[in-house]
């Protein structure tokens, strides 16, 4: 495979939603954390988020005072800190517009998963000398639009990323599986009906997306967890 075996990893509500109300009920608390622990059972190397996600829990809306003056022209070619690294952190952040002040993200434990930015070639010469400057890499997936086929190849080709946790946002993976690249899900689900009708759910579309098609998912594994919970495991192709 010239890609990554790609695993979308969520929590979701009854009803599929994976933000809203629901997310801040106590008894949501032993969910999240049930998410994070299965997160590290599969030991992947890298993990993808898309850019709303990353400035919610990682940025916290932290804007760059970014000069444009006297910025020479950066090409447009892919920018390569650390292939090395033991852990990434994927930024899908297509115009280059999160903060990030250093070129990790660190967890409960103090590792620090080095960040790989994902943008289009309109980001801007001065976001792309910022993060230059404090040693993110970065790589190009289209002009104006991505192609997560050639971000996920291009993943494996320069860092050796065998295997990817996509967690989000909806439009992110609706977008990986319009493409056909999600190998398996992994699926939370919370005993909490949402109910809202403008919570974004697991997998959105955009309208520049061709039309989704039906996309069949085979279940591999069940498991209870406490309180009515479920974690479900899916794949997309039957052995």
């Amino acid at each position: 495979m010239e890609r990554p075996y790609i695993i979308c990893h969520m929590l979701t509500s009854l009803d599929g939603k994976i933000i809203g109300d629901y997310l801040n009920e106590e008894r949501t608390a032993y969910f999240t954390d049930e998410y994070e622990k299965i997160h590290g059972r599969y030991g992947c190397k890298a993990w993808m988020c898309g850019r709303i996600t990353m400035e919610e829990h990682f940025t916290f809306g932290h804007k760059l005072d970014l000069k444009q003056d006297n910025i020479p022209t950066i090409p447009r070619t892919d920018y390569v800190a650390n292939k090395d690294a033991k852990s990434y952190a994927i930024a899908v952040d297509p115009y280059g517009k999160l903060g990030w002040t250093k070129n990790y993200i660190t967890d409960d434990y103090g590792l620090g998963d080095h960040i790989i930015e994902v943008l289009t070639e309109q980001v801007s010469d001065a976001y792309l000398a910022h993060l230059q400057k404090i040693g993110i890499s970065y790589i190009f997936g289209g002009k104006e639009r991505l192609n997560f086929t050639v971000v996920v190849e291009k993943l494996k080709n320069l860092f050796s990323i065998d295997e990817l946790m996509l967690e989000g946002g909806g439009v992110l993976n609706g977008s990986f599986l319009n493409e056909g690249l999600i190998d398996e899900l992994s699926l939370i689900l919370v005993p909490i009906a949402d109910g809202a009708s403008n919570s974004v759910t697991l997998f959105e579309t955009s309208s520049y997306l061709n039309k989704p098609k039906p996309v069949n998912f085979f279940l591999k594994e069940v498991e209870k967890l406490d309180d009515g919970g479920l974690w479900m495991r899916y794949v997309t192709n039957q052995d």
